[in-house]
C-alpha cells in the first residue's frame, strides 16, 4: 500500500506540472480561438531570461545574496515576457483579427521558430541552471502509518504547491474579476463581444502576457529540475495530450487532465511495465489522449466544437 500511494503521490505532483503547461494553451484558446503552437517556445524562453538574469543580476548590483537575485530576475523575465506578449498582439495577431483558424494556427508557428531564434541569439545555447533554493533531497511521509514511511521528493512538493497556487490564483480571476469575465466572453464570441465595446486587442495583450506568466513559472520549475536547455520546448509535447484528455476550452479540464496524465503514467509504468518491457510513461499519455481523440474528441470539460462555431 505504502508503494502503491508513493507512485500516486509523484504521479499527482509531476501531473500538477503538466496542467501549468497545459493552462498556456487553453487560456490563449479561450481568448482567441488559437491553438498556440508556441507555449513550449515561450516556456524555453521565460526559462533562458530567468536563468541568464539569475546570472546577470549579482554582477549589475554587487549584490551576493541568491534570493535576492532570483527575485530581480523573475521579475525582469515577467517584464521581458510582457514585452513579447505586446509585441506578438501588436505585430501578428492585431493583424489577423477573424482570420482562419488554420491561418492563426500557421502564424504561432512563426512565433514558435522566431522566439527559439532571438532567445539563443540573446541568451545564448548552452544548458543553464536555475537554482531558486528548491531541496533536491527526498523525505519520508506518514512513518507512523506505514513502516519505513513513503518516500516523497520535497523538489515535487514545493514545484506541485507553486503550480496548484497559480492554477488556482487563474480559477479566481477568470471568474471573479471583470477582465476574466471580458475574457470569458471574447471566448465565446468576438463580434459579439466587441460590438458591446470590449476591445478585442487588449484582451488579446492580457491573455498572452498572462500565457506568459504561466510559461514564466513552468520554465523556472522545469529549468529547476531539468536545466535550461532548447530540448525544454519539447515540454510542451507533454501537455497536449492533457489539452486533449481535458478540452480545449476548460481551465478545470487542464488541471484534471494533467493529474489523470500524470498519475496513469507513474502507475502504468510501475505496475505493467515490468510485463511489457517498461517504456510506457513515454507513450502512455498519447495513448489516451488518441482515445479521447476518437470518441470524445471536446475532451472531459471542453465545448463541442460545433457549439463555438
Amino acid at each position: 500500500m505504502a508503494f502503491f500511494l508513493e507512485t500516486l503521490i509523484g504521479g499527482l505532483m509531476a501531473g500538477m506540472l503538466y496542467s501549468l503547461v497545459a493552462l498556456g494553451f487553453v487560456l490563449i484558446y479561450k481568448a482567441s480561438g488559437v491553438f498556440n503552437f508556441a507555449q513550449g517556445a515561450m516556456v524555453l524562453f521565460a526559462a533562458l531570461a530567468m536563468a541568464r538574469f539569475a546570472e546577470w543580476v549579482p554582477g549589475w548590483i554587487g549584490i551576493d545574496n541568491k534570493i535576492v537575485a532570483n527575485l530581480i530576475a523573475f521579475v525582469l523575465a515577467g517584464a521581458v515576457m510582457f514585452v513579447v506578449a505586446w509585441l506578438i498582439e501588436r505585430l501578428v495577431l492585431r493583424h489577423l483579427v477573424n482570420q482562419e483558424g488554420a491561418t492563426l494556427l500557421m502564424a504561432t508557428l512563426g512565433i514558435t521558430y522566431f522566439l527559439e531564434g532571438v532567445g539563443q541569439t540573446i541568451f545564448g545555447s548552452d544548458i543553464y541552471k536555475i537554482d531558486i533554493g528548491m531541496p533536491k533531497d527526498p523525505m519520508f511521509a506518514f512513518e507512523n502509518v506505514f513502516q519505513g514511511g513513503i518516500l516523497i521528493n520535497k523538489e515535487d512538493v514545493i514545484a506541485a504547491a507553486i503550480a496548484a497556487t497559480l492554477v488556482v490564483a487563474l480559477s479566481i480571476f477568470f471568474q471573479k474579476t471583470s477582465t476574466g469575465r471580458a475574457l470569458r466572453a471574447v471566448a465565446d464570441d468576438h463580434q459579439a463581444a466587441q460590438s458591446i465595446g470590449i476591445p478585442l486587442n487588449r484582451i488579446w495583450v492580457i491573455v498572452w502576457c498572462v500565457a506568459g506568466v504561466v510559461a514564466l513559472v513552468a520554465g523556472m520549475i522545469w529549468g529547476s529540475k531539468l536545466g535550461v536547455q532548447f530540448s525544454l520546448a519539447t515540454v510542451a509535447l507533454r501537455a497536449l495530450p492533457v489539452v486533449i484528455l481535458g478540452g480545449l476550452t476548460s481551465v478545470p479540464g487542464a488541471i484534471i487532465g494533467g493529474l489523470i496524465i500524470g498519475v496513469g503514467e507513474k502507475l502504468s509504468e510501475v505496475y505493467l511495465g515490468p510485463y511489457v518491457g517498461g517504456g510506457i510513461e513515454i507513450w502512455f499519455a498519447y495513448a489516451l489522449a488518441l482515445v479521447f481523440l476518437l470518441f470524445r474528441p471536446q475532451g472531459l470539460f471542453g465545448e463541442k466544437i460545433i457549439d463555438r462555431v
